[in-house]
């Protein structure tokens, strides 16, 4: 790992300090922001950027700053922690809210910007937030120009740097310049980059001597300077400073400078660009910093870090956000080999598929649900019983019950429901710490494939939780008619691309042995067709396989066309404890197998009682949560280990 030159003392490579804001961008294109309809939401802030960005570069990072105690406090931190950065310097302030960034996006040129962050929490950082324990566990801080604006933030910076160099680490300043937030223009003016101040060059010529790197753009190191023309404002910088200097150039690269500046502009180590459409310029520089930094701290050349450190911003600018869209190691290696097809990053599938699969919001090694999503075999059996339909809700919440009592809080277990008959169910499941749950949207039973509720799945799924996985089931084999076959991909592929583009995770579960022979390779060449297609679901569902080699075969096909796969869940069709026994034995052999997803074998013996009034609540709940511990305890055992 790139931190491990830090020494073993030394737990992090980099501290950054300051600016931390829930940013809202809105997702209309093209329009005002008197005008934007909805809005995204992510991590926002020069500081909190960088530190998300070298995290998912692998650095180890960590955020100082302030919060507020209230949700969007709460997400802050919570954001944080998924995306790997250490949670020690984060404070919660009782008395103050968190700061909020709004913004839409006009024209390649034109990003209306708001901040709201007036005795917001960030901006009341002070001293004695900056513990001199927590900051020797770090080899560099990042310090930013927006915090000094203020005398509380500037002292928390200031004393930052000052233990930091004391005990032999790196001070970096990322200068950061924002006119109205330094008081020098209006709310209105949250995309000006540029006012000149001699009071703000005052004040950031009195850090620059106590900095080993600085970064900034032309405007920033005229500001940084106080001088006019960029040559001059170089040579003042270098005249206050011996600190390595980066000078950003958007799409023109960046070049770095040390030792003594000369006349020649670029006479200095050049970071070629790479030409891009501009698609929202706000967070191009933290993802830029993150890529230096990856690059500097982790011991590479200066020519590496600008490389690394250009392609880092080329993704930001190429996409809406911020954080969210600052690349990981794998991304940004791909596409310094690989390079894109596309002006536009976003646009370039290969890539978005490794970013989607890196950022995922948890990882899941293992996974045992119960299944619950039924129907119409719940319709079916209470027509049967005579019991009103409006009463299979009501199980559901006692299956959900049952699993949580299995769970007992342990990673690893989850739940599939449907929005039929699953709604208070649902409620009941996020009163409960499960990893993971899947919700079905195909028309039970339908062949061709058919969504249940509406064909345009897309205007759906925005509905949903970011962390529901969409399910669907598909009867699908390899040797159907061309028709049927085509009638099917189409569909799959409208799901897949909808799931992507509202950010949802998709599980597709083929059911293959109903339609046709069950041969060796009949579940292998039915996902070879769809990966074919582009078609890169997160999870598969597979019905048991009756040889390793039939394993084997899977196994290679998704190695082959998707090794960022979270895996394979098995399904139970109804089979006996024991036939589900002897699936999962031959799966041993097969890691890509993670789990299972299992339904009837677990609650229809409840439901058939509870539905026709033979057991009550306690009992259905203890009677399904009975086969589902017995049913994970035969999982684990196959797997060697026990629930954590």
């Amino acid at each position: 790992m790139a931190g491990s030159q830090g020494g073993p003392s030394q737990a992090l490579d980099v501290i950054t300090i300051g600016r931390a804001s829930v940013d809202l961008y809105g997702q209309q294109i093209g329009s005002r922001l008197e005008d934007v309809g909805s809005f995204a939401k992510s991590v926002g802030g020069c500081p909190a950027n960088i530190a998300i960005g070298t995290a998912r570069l692998g650095l180890r990072s960590a955020l100082l700053t302030r919060v507020g105690d209230e949700p969007f406090g709460r997400f802050l931190r919570e954001q944080l922690g998924r995306e790997g950065v250490a949670l020690d310097g984060l404070k919660t302030d009782p008395t103050r809210l968190t700061a909020l960034a709004i913004l839409s996006v006009e024209s390649d040129k034109s990003f209306p910007l708001l901040f709201y962050r007036e005795n917001c929490a960030d901006m009341a950082l002070e001293e004695d937030d900056v513990d001199e324990a927590f900051l020797a566990t770090a080899r560099a801080v990042v310090v930013t120009g927006t915090h000094f604006a203020r005398p509380g933030p500037e002292a928390a910076q200031r004393k930052a740097m000052r233990l930091m160099r004391a005990q032999g680490g790196k001070v970096i300043l990322d200068i950061d310049y924002r006119p109205n937030l330094w008081g020098l223009a209006g709310h209105d003016a949250g995309d000006n980059r540029y006012i000149a101040s001699t009071a703000v060059s005052e004040r950031m010529k009195a850090v620059l001597p106590g900095c080993d790197l600085v970064v900034g753009t032309e405007e920033e190191v005229l500001i940084a300077s106080g001088e006019s023309e960029l040559l001059a404002a170089l040579k003042t910088i270098r005249a206050l400073t011996p600190a390595t200097i980066v000078l950003k150039r958007g799409p023109m690269g960046c070049i770095v400078y040390e030792g003594a500046i000369s006349d020649d502009l670029e006479d200095g180590i050049v970071g070629r660009g790479f030409p891009i459409e501009v698609y929202n310029v706000l967070g191009a520089g933290d993802a830029f910093m993150s890529g230096f930094l990856r690059g500097w701290l982790g011991g590479e050349s200066l020519q590496t870090a600008a490389s690394w450190a250009n392609a880092c911003g080329a993704f930001a600018v190429s996409r809406l956000l911020c954080s969210p869209e600052s690349p990981t190691f794998a991304e940004l290696q791909y596409f310094l080999a690989n390079g894109s097809p596309h002006r536009a990053l976003r646009k370039d599938e290969a890539i978005n598929h490794i970013h989607w699969a890196t950022t995922r919001r948890r990882d899941i090694p293992s996974l045992m649900a119960l299944a619950c999503d039924h129907r119409s075999q719940l319709e079916d059996l209470a027509t049967k019983h005579g019991a009103d339909p409006a009463r299979i809700r009501d199980f559901k919440v006692l299956a959900v019950k049952a699993a949580a009592r299995v769970a007992r809080g342990r990673p690893g277990y989850g739940m599939l429901l449907d929005d039929k008959h699953g709604r208070e169910a649902m409620f009941e499941f996020a009163r409960h710490p499960f990893s993971w749950l899947g919700r079905p949207v195909e028309l039970p039973g339908s062949r061709p494939l058919r969504f249940e509720t509406s064909q345009d799945i897309g205007s759906l799924l925005p509905e949903w939780p970011v962390d529901h996985c969409i399910k669907a089931l598909c009867f699908y084999h390899p040797d159907d008619e061309p028709a049927l076959k085509q009638a099917q991909q189409e569909k799959l592929r409208s799901l897949f691309e909808a799931a992507r583009k509202v950010g949802r995770e998709l599980l597709v579960e083929i059911i293959a042995g109903k339609s046709g022979p069950l041969a060796d390779d009949t579940v292998a060449r039915a996902m070879q067709e769809l990966y074919a297609l582009g078609i890169k679901p997160d999870w598969w569902k597979l019905e048991p396989q009756s040889s390793p080699s039939a394993w084997a075969a899977i196994e290679q096909t998704i190695a082959q066309h998707d090794p960022w796969c979270r895996g394979v869940l098995l399904l139970g069709l109804d089979a006996p404890a024991g036939e589900l026994e002897a699936g999962f034995a031959a799966t041993a052999s097969a890691p890509i197998v993670k789990g299972f997803a299992v339904g009837r074998t677990i609650f229809m013996s409840a439901a058939e009682g509870w539905l026709a009034g033979t057991l009550d609540d306690e009992a259905a709940i203890a009677d399904m949560a009975r086969r589902f511990e017995a049913l994970t305890g035969l999982w684990l055992a196959t797997r060697g280990r026990k629930a954590a």
